[in-house]
């Protein structure tokens, strides 16, 4: 999974968690232009689909390529294992639970008025626009469905996306794609899969349940106002990202770029389809088609900032919002356990990757890191000083990053800890504890990966010492809000 050749040439030149790093652009470091700052941020994508992370029945060729010119985590962590909590995290450099944003609210749910990113919280985009920058979020908010949970109420200038937790890439009736819906029942009242006389529609019941009502009461919005979007949300969401990069080319911006896909419904477009004819399984083919049309539309917004002059300043940060769930969306998390909803690796390692053309040299990082560091790493280039006691995340760059350019840090001694409910995971260095159910498992993953050996019952000593440092954490966390 990891290119060994390429791990041991760094091996040679530098530590395992230092990697140098390329001088900004002119002769005085204090003088360079602010990096703009990019999140690219996909949904349910699991660990082991796209190439660089061992995939290799669907293609990622842009995905790849930014691998390739990217610092590429093997143990990047989101600190949930579903979206809204996830992305809370990720919007403000701190554990959700800090707040009592623990769990994951869908459907009529986002619009309590009491379900949202707490207003007290500020996020990075808060700061980063009372520096300067200008800000927009395109995509996906799950964040709160009510006006005072709004993105322009969060610090993004700019909004066009939905607010809730998924929507259909192309709305009933589907027209122009191939459309897999979960089902209770089919039209005959039977159990198994239809599909359409025309092959566009096919309905399944293997979950046992109906597709979530994703699109009510959940327009497409550009800021407050709905609008009646054409295209493919992958390629309208696209479509606004280059437009605002275009826009905003003269001054430093922040885009955060949270696409729907590869989330539920599965829905394919006809050229994507065609590209994977030769997938039997028509539910693998429509993933694989929604993969591959993300991917090139990662192409799409790399290509704009190239045309526009800005890849060599502009930091580009990648990451799924947690694992995939596979019986859902078939996605793989190998040579991880779990997924999606689950405190084992499938649930919370995900692909994470970060480039910027002026500083950052590519490499493979194999230290754990979380999306809480992307954070306060990019608060730290923008010049924005981090608040006394309200960060979590870690800056990859040295404290005083003037004095010593040439050098960044990846990773740290700190612990990553979880909490969902019951559900609770802590990981120290090589140990992993997990609560998945109702006990305590403990796991080496140097030596077991795919958390396959519960080591709990051999290593009492190291089991008590790492639910200690649990219970010492979970004790300076909130009760969930709701």
């Amino acid at each position: 999974m990891l290119r060994s050749i390429f791990a041991t040439f760094l091996l040679v030149q530098f530590t395992l968690s230092n990697f140098s790093v390329a001088p900004a652009t002119g002769s005085d470091e204090s003088s360079a232009p602010r990096p703009n700052i990019v999140f690219i941020v996909a949904d349910d994508l699991g660990y082991g689909e796209l190439g660089s992370y061992g995939g290799t029945d669907i293609p990622t060729p842009h995905l790849d390529a930014l691998a390739d010119d990217s610092v590429r985590f093997t143990d990047g962590y989101v600190t949930a294992p579903f979206c809204a909590a996830s992305r809370a995290a990720l919007m403000t450099g701190r554990y959700q639970t800090r707040f009592g944003f623990e769990f994951n609210p869908i459907g009529a749910e986002n619009e309590d008025p009491q379900v949202g990113l707490p207003v007290g919280e500020r996020t990075v985009a808060d700061r980063l626009k009372d520096s300067g920058y200008a800000t927009a979020l395109i995509g996906k908010w799950h964040l709160g469905g009510t006006a005072r949970f709004h993105p322009q109420r969060r610090g993004f200038m700019e909004f066009f996306g939905f607010l809730h937790e998924g929507h259909y890439f192309v709305p009933e009736p589907y027209d122009g794609v191939t459309t897999w819906l979960r089902r209770k029942s089919l039209p005959d009242g039977s159990k198994g899969r239809w599909v359409s006389p025309d092959g566009s529609l096919i309905w399944s019941t293997h979950m046992h349940h109906n597709e979530p009502d994703y699109n009510v009461n959940n327009p497409i919005m550009r800021s407050s106002q709905p609008v009646d979007e054409q295209e493919n949300l992958t390629d309208a969401f696209t479509r606004e990202a280059c437009d605002f990069i275009t826009r905003r080319r003269d001054q430093p911006f922040f885009l955060c770029l949270a696409y729907n896909a590869v989330h539920s419904p599965l829905q394919g477009e006809p050229e994507y389809m065609e590209r994977f004819a030769h997938i039997e399984d028509v539910q693998r083919r429509i993933f694989a088609a929604m993969l591959a049309h993300l991917d090139d539309s990662v192409g799409r917004l790399r290509e704009t900032l190239d045309e526009q002059g800005l890849t060599e300043n502009t930091l580009v940060f990648f990451l799924s919002d947690n694992g995939g769930p596979t019986k859902e969306l078939t996605s793989s998390n190998a040579p991880l356990r779990g997924g999606k909803g689950t405190l084992y690796e499938g649930g919370v390692r995900i692909p994470m990757m970060v480039s910027w053309p002026a500083r950052i040299r590519p490499a493979v990082v194999e230290q754990p890191v979380t999306s809480m560091d992307a954070v306060q790493t990019a608060l730290h280039l923008a010049g924005v000083p981090a608040p006394a006691g309200k960060t979590d995340g870690r800056s990859w760059l040295p404290e005083d990053d003037a004095s010593d350019p040439g050098e960044m840090t990846f990773g740290g001694p700190e612990p990553i800890y979880w909490r969902m409910g019951r559900r609770a995971a802590l990981r120290d260095g090589d140990w992993k504890l997990v609560r998945q159910n109702d006990d305590w498992e403990l796991y080496n993953l140097n030596e077991d990966l795919s958390e396959s050996n519960d080591l709990a019952e051999q290593n009492p000593d190291k089991l008590q010492e790492l639910k200690d440092r649990w219970e010492t954490w979970s004790a300076q966390q909130i009760d969930p809000l709701w």
